[in-house]
């Protein structure tokens, strides 16, 4: 992983030492579970646990010489074992402890992402309540549409980061999985009874079916999960950077004192934290075809997943610990230009009215398409001219014919569009 997307204390997870140290828990756990049903006399599991050291140095250079990893690991960690060595690995295979082992990695690494999240939207959901009647434009295609609240509009990204809380819960259980099958799977070599022991000793299930590997279909779950996660960030970062544009700038990042926005120009203030967030979106996305590539597996077992799994797991995770990071700090600091939002919102020469004013006139007993063919005729001349479509209206002999000039003049209210918000806010909180 790139240090300058690893945050702690996410990045010492992934760390060799630490997977290390999950591998030897898998290990003793299962020895644990031969001494509980006597296949070992009391006291092996102490023996091991207080025997056993990992040296990672140690352990790098045995790999150069057996070019096994797991091997290197067993043996360097046996060596300074007595009779004890004998349980360690017993009736196992590597994949047995190296799944394993990854589950419990997963898992910690969701709940560490899980509380970030959490934190994210506890401030997203600040944010949408501070500018919950704050009047802004809402756009569809890019284009003015109706106004609408900024709070509303952040309220949508609180709804969508608690569904993928959820998500995240129910990925959790069925990452809670391990197997300690031994080779190819078929338990010959170690007894079903071992496995559920030794596995409930880190509240883990065992996989309802394994070959010699825990199918790889759970893991492309969690990497679904973790890309939606970013791409619901990103979703909000690139509206941010629509926002600071130049010609909207309705709200901006913050810029911190002594912070250079360009090395040419000295004007500059990007939106260089929003368009970074997007670009590790892209990061996390890419990872997810891999995830499915790597459930297409020769046989019992290959491992032409295992490979792409020392990127993906780590980096995936990582990444998106520091996307939910690093968004909070995007909003915390968020300035929103609440003038401009209302300044912007005439900047379509009240064209966000028509539908009003075509609802009115239909309220006043006009038929739909009559009403609809008025309203944009006036509209189309207000866009090609650049003019007050207000004024349109009033010039139009057959509009004032059915509405009065008060009327008119109250249908370019954009409060409006925000009367129900409170109405809208209590229906989520109700959810």
């Amino acid at each position: 992983m790139i240090e300058r997307y690893a945050l702690s204390p996410i990045k010492e997870l992934w760390e060799l030492e630490s997977k290390y140290q999950k591998w030897l828990e898998v290990e003793l756990g299962v020895i644990h579970a031969y001494e509980e049903q006597g296949i070992c006399e009391t006291g092996t599991y102490e023996k091991a646990l207080k025997a056993a050291k990992i040296n990672v140095n140690e352990i790098l250079a045995e790999e150069e010489i057996v070019n096994h990893d797991f091997i290197a690991f067993v043996n360097c960690v046996t060596k300074t074992m007595g009779d004890e060595s004998r349980f360690f690995h017993l009736g196992l295979t590597s994949s047995d402890v190296e799944d394993t082992a990854t589950s419990l990695l997963l898992r910690d690494a969701l709940d560490i992402i899980f509380e970030s999240l959490e934190n994210y939207r506890r401030v997203l959901y600040e944010k949408s309540l501070q500018y919950k009647h704050t009047v802004t434009v809402g756009r569809t295609h890019g284009i003015h549409g109706e106004p609408t609240s900024f709070g509303f509009k952040l309220l949508g990204y609180v709804a969508e980061c608690e569904r993928n809380l959820e998500r995240l819960k129910t990925i959790r259980k069925e990452l809670s999985v391990g197997t300690l099958s031994g080779a190819v799977g078929n338990y010959a070599n170690i007894d079903p009874e071992i496995e559920r022991i030794a596995l409930e000793f880190f509240d883990l299930d065992p996989t309802a079916v394994a070959t010699q590997v825990i199918a790889r279909d759970i893991h492309v779950d969690f990497l679904h999960v973790l890309a939606m996660i970013a791409s619901s960030i990103e979703r909000i970062s690139v509206e941010i950077r629509h926002l600071q544009k130049t010609e909207v700038l309705e709200a901006q990042e913050g810029f911190k004192k002594g912070q250079r926005g360009s090395s040419a120009m000295p004007h500059k203030k990007n939106p260089i934290l929003s368009e970074r967030l997007t670009g590790l979106s892209r990061m996390v996305r890419s990872m997810v075809p891999i995830g499915y590539e790597n459930i297409i597996l020769w046989h019992e077992r290959d491992i032409s997943h295992s490979s792409t799994e020392r990127f993906i797991f780590p980096e995936s995770t990582q990444i998106v610990y520091y996307m939910t990071e690093k968004a909070q700090d995007l909003l915390n600091n968020l300035v929103v230009n609440e003038d401009r939002m209302l300044k912007n919102i005439d900047a379509s020469y009240g064209l966000v009215y028509s539908q009003r004013v075509m609802l009115f006139l239909i309220e006043k007993g006009k038929t739909r398409e009559y009403s609809y063919k008025l309203i944009q005729k006036n509209a189309m001349k207000a866009w090609d001219t650049r003019s007050s479509f207000k004024k349109y209206l009033l010039e139009d002999t057959e509009v004032m014919s059915i509405i009065t000039e008060e009327e008119l003049n109250s249908l370019f209210d954009p409060t409006f569009y925000t009367r129900n918000i409170d109405a809208v806010y209590r229906k989520f909180e109700e959810s």
